[in-house]
């Protein structure tokens, strides 16, 4: 009794000391931040609590029912997002696998077998039988005493990177959205544009025919007719472009609602859509926002906590094992008191000599770790350049559309008073080429305008890190 005493009584001390860990103390990776954006001004508000939406409905702000459905069938049909999924479900099982390493490991085992023992065999003695049968039923149970703390570290760098795969998970669903977002609000700039030419199209071949009636009525001359029929295949030509390109993106799109691009359509849709007023965090509040951000803080904790892991590889690992059970060469009567048999003691294994490859471990895991800081450090720089480049955007883009949509007035009237002019006889027919390419140009630019700065406030809601909410 005494021994068993001692015992228990060192096996708690065992398990007390289980508790310390070898890694160092974690802290995150120092960042500059600011206190606000540089070019944070209107029509951009800073969010509060108050500011509310969902932070998986934030394309609900382009107010398009159409684009929530397309939303929809994204996460459900969505390939890559599938394998994002998948490979979070990986990391969730492996963090199950080793946190199973806390908690004995119990196996039982049985087996009956007919043997025959050799004529020869060392030390074999005379009242041997030749042949024996051998029933075995018995269990068996290991156990790690965390000492030095190498299985929990183990646990916390695979739960670290568990919640570094499900930001992974959310960063790939967030560029997914903003990428269908960005290709929706594409094609309707494409529609846009393909309304505008069509319009176009129409006025040039009216001022062809125009032309064609006052060259036959001797007032204009051929050249005129010429230039005249050249506009019209120009804008012809441009219409067939703007339908290329929108059918290429049409097949983007049905790549990310996972369907084929051979049988994807979408109804052209022409309705401009308005920028949003977006709700912007302040600096710091993105590191918490942004879910590549954390994945990139938990993949440094993870390179942290396998420091702990390398360094116990100096130290003693000490295992508990105990088995017993039934033996018998007869099966009958297996389990009766004098078939017992049991093991039960620790061992311990500690190497001496490695050549250095201990060593070598802990500084690989040390730059590891350096290596994963300085990643988590370039992603948060990356990410408060993306913030200041689309709030750079949004307002220079403001600007200039102000300006592009007073050029497109003005070029307009120019087309209304060189067709009068024309008609009167005032004017030749270049004047009135020169008006109405110059409209439709300027037409085209605020349109091409208005999309870019569209697709700038999805690229600052993704380098937000998705919606707002108010918690």
């Amino acid at each position: 009794m005494p021994r068993l005493d001692s015992g228990i009584a060192a096996l708690l001390i065992s398990v007390g000391l289980s508790a310390c860990s070898l890694a160092p103390t974690y802290k995150a990776p120092e960042v500059p931040v600011t206190d606000q954006y540089a070019n944070a001004t209107t029509p951009w508000t800073e969010a509060r609590p108050a500011d509310h939406l969902d932070r998986d409905g934030w394309w609900k702000l382009y107010g398009d029912a159409r684009l929530d459905d397309l939303q929809t069938r994204l996460v459900a049909n969505n390939a890559t997002l599938a394998a994002a999924l998948a490979h979070y479900q990986q990391s969730e099982a492996f963090t199950k696998q080793v946190r199973a390493g806390l908690y004995p490991q119990v196996g039982l085992n049985a087996n009956a077998t007919r043997n025959r023992e050799s004529d020869t065999r060392p030390l074999r003695g005379a009242t041997s039988p030749t042949y024996y049968d051998s029933y075995t039923i018995g269990a068996q149970l290991d156990y790690e005493v965390d000492l030095w703390g190498r299985v929990r570290d183990t646990v916390a760098a695979g739960t670290a990177e568990q919640a570094a795969s499900a930001a992974d998970l959310a960063s790939a669903r967030l560029s997914l959205q903003a990428q269908l977002a960005d290709s929706y609000l594409q094609l309707n700039g494409f529609d846009r544009q393909i309304k505008v030419l069509n319009e176009s199209i129409d006025a040039f071949t009216r001022a062809l025919q125009l032309t064609q009636s006052r060259h036959e009525g001797g007032i204009a001359s051929g050249l005129d007719v010429a230039r005249a029929q050249t506009q019209l295949s120009n804008a012809k030509s441009q219409l067939t472009q703007a339908q290329a390109q929108r059918a290429v993106v049409l097949h983007a799109i049905a790549v990310l609602v996972g369907d084929s691009a051979s049988r994807f359509e979408l109804a052209t849709n022409d309705a401009k859509v308005e920028v949003p007023t977006l709700p912007v965090d302040v600096p710091s509040t993105l590191l918490q926002r942004r879910p590549d951000i954390a994945a990139a803080e938990r993949r440094t904790a993870a390179a942290n906590a396998r420091i702990g892991i390398a360094r116990s590889a100096f130290f003693p690992q000490l295992t508990l094992d105990g088995q017993g059970g039934w033996q018998s060469s007869q099966w009958g009567n297996i389990a009766t008191a004098p078939n017992r048999f049991w093991a039960i003691g620790p061992s311990l294994l500690l190497n001496v000599f490695d050549g250095g490859r201990r060593k070598a471990g802990v500084e690989a895991a040390k730059a590891a770790t350096d290596e994963a800081g300085a990643q988590y450090r370039a992603v948060v720089l990356n990410a408060f350049a993306q913030v200041e480049d689309n709030l750079t955007l949004l307002r220079d883009l403001g600007t200039a559309l102000t300006d592009q949509r007073a050029a497109a007035d003005a070029a307009q009237r120019s087309v209304d008073l060189s067709l009068d002019r024309y008609r009167q006889g005032a004017v030749g027919y270049l004047d009135v080429v020169q008006a109405q390419t110059a409209a439709l140009d300027a037409r085209r630019s605020v349109i091409d305008l208005e999309t870019r700065q569209l697709r700038a406030s999805v690229q600052l809601i993704r380098a937000l890190g998705g919606g707002w909410n108010n918690t």
